[in-house]
């Protein structure tokens, strides 16, 4: 649950595009989170695809998603379009979306998130949010997100859960995927369903 939780933190937030600094971004994130999940519950529980539909609406404002699915593919981006890229990060995007937002309809976010200081070197190339998640045994789980300035404000580009990158946890794969196939067959998979990335719940 709680790679899930890492991850939908990620994948919310429509409130948070005025926020001028890193750490607002993801405190005004979570905060919309879990008042989206609090107000909706039951009307999500009958209707799971305008659940998706919400927070993929939150999705895109926050998150440098091409730039993101850039490091996802690492050497596998070099040659690719951008409509190419855009395509994979549509399609990485949307798996994710599908396969975990249901997830939160049975998670409580409210007072469980803790944001600490920002610590160590931080650009505006690079940053490091580190939060703190209260598991249900009470035990603190450690959520960061990494983040860069862009023409939109501060965006989340990895999420690192427990020390596990979501950047690196997911190149792995693709690398693998696309040298046992090729790189449009992955994606073609990759967007019907066929192929699914991995993550620990």
């Amino acid at each position: 649950m709680i790679r899930i939780l890492g991850l939908m933190i990620l994948l919310a937030g429509s409130a948070v595009q005025a926020a001028d600094d890193p750490a607002s971004v993801i405190a005004d994130t979570t905060a919309h989170l879990s008042e989206l999940i609090q107000d909706n519950r039951q009307h999500y529980r009958d209707d799971p695809e305008e659940l998706k539909r919400d927070v993929k609406m939150a999705l895109l404002p926050i998150i440098d998603e091409v730039y993101s699915a850039r490091l996802v593919l690492g050497r596998n981006a070099r040659g690719r379009d951008q409509e190419q890229i855009k395509a994979f990060a549509d399609a990485l995007a949307t798996q994710l979306l599908d396969r975990y937002a249901t997830a939160l309809l049975d998670y409580d976010l409210h007072e469980r998130v803790e944001i600490l200081p920002l610590a160590g070197k931080n650009t505006e190339r690079q940053t490091r949010v580190r939060t703190r998640v209260q598991l249900d045994s009470s035990q603190k789980a450690p959520v960061d997100y990494v983040m860069r300035k862009t023409d939109e404000g501060w965006q989340v580009f990895d999420v690192i859960v427990e020390g596990i990158s979501y950047v690196a946890t997911f190149r792995s794969q693709i690398d693998q995927e696309i040298r046992e196939t090729s790189f449009d067959d992955m994606l073609e998979r990759l967007q019907s369903g066929q192929y699914e990335v991995e993550i620990d719940d």
